[in-house]
């Protein structure tokens, strides 16, 4: 059991944020499941996104992907157009567990989440539980993202976060390893309920 968490630190989309290119795409393809599947498995790729995520902006990587697959330029276009319909919502669990460990005032509270930086003011706005934290980190604004070591360490030497007493919490294994290579303790999230079960096993209490 660790004793010495002083400071917390969130993944937002899949932890605190519903997001998902399929809540879009199942509407786009009016219900067809493997017409969606394929489309986001050969053209709208993970891979791809992630690389906004990284830094590429929206128009650069739209262009870059029309290019390739002209046939296909308005279902692409579609994935920015109307991104916003990608976020169902938040997942209520754990925005409740942030604000029972913001009222506790024990630990510093942050965010390092790996999210285009031309997309994100969008979720600043809409989202108060974001406020919260005394700092988020955002892949695309540092032009890098987990689970490669550079944004870790951005995060623990702008916020002067010793990483033995830190906690990192993300929904991909990916990125666990990566804090942990960092030195921070990390836990995967599944769901709310679990995630309360790992801060007890940390001797985190709200």
């Amino acid at each position: 059991m660790t004793k010495n968490i002083d400071t917390i630190i969130f993944d937002l989309g899949g932890v605190l944020v519903d997001w998902n290119p399929k809540y879009l795409y199942s509407k786009v393809f009016e219900g067809d499941t493997e017409k969606m599947e394929w489309f986001l498995r050969e053209v709208c790729t993970a891979d791809w996104n992630i690389e906004q995520d990284a830094g590429r902006t929206i128009a650069e990587a739209t262009d870059l992907l029309v290019r390739e697959f002209p046939e296909y330029e308005e279902w692409i276009a579609l994935y920015y157009t109307r991104w916003e319909e990608m976020i169902r919502g938040t997942i209520p669990g754990t925005v409740e567990i942030l604000d029972q460990l913001k009222k506790t005032r024990h630990y510093r509270l942050y965010a390092l989440t790996n999210w285009s930086h031309e997309t994100f003011p969008v979720a600043r706005e809409k989202y108060d539980f974001l406020k919260h934290f005394e700092g988020i980190v955002v892949s695309g604004e540092e032009k890098t993202r987990k689970p490669f070591d550079d944004i870790y360490e951005i995060l623990l030497s702008r916020y002067e976060i010793i990483p033995g007493k830190a906690l990192f919490i993300d929904d991909n294994p990916d990125n666990v390893a990566g804090a942990r290579k960092a030195g921070i303790h990390a836990v995967q999230f599944h769901n709310p309920t679990e995630l309360i079960l790992d801060l007890k096993r940390h001797n985190i209490h709200f």
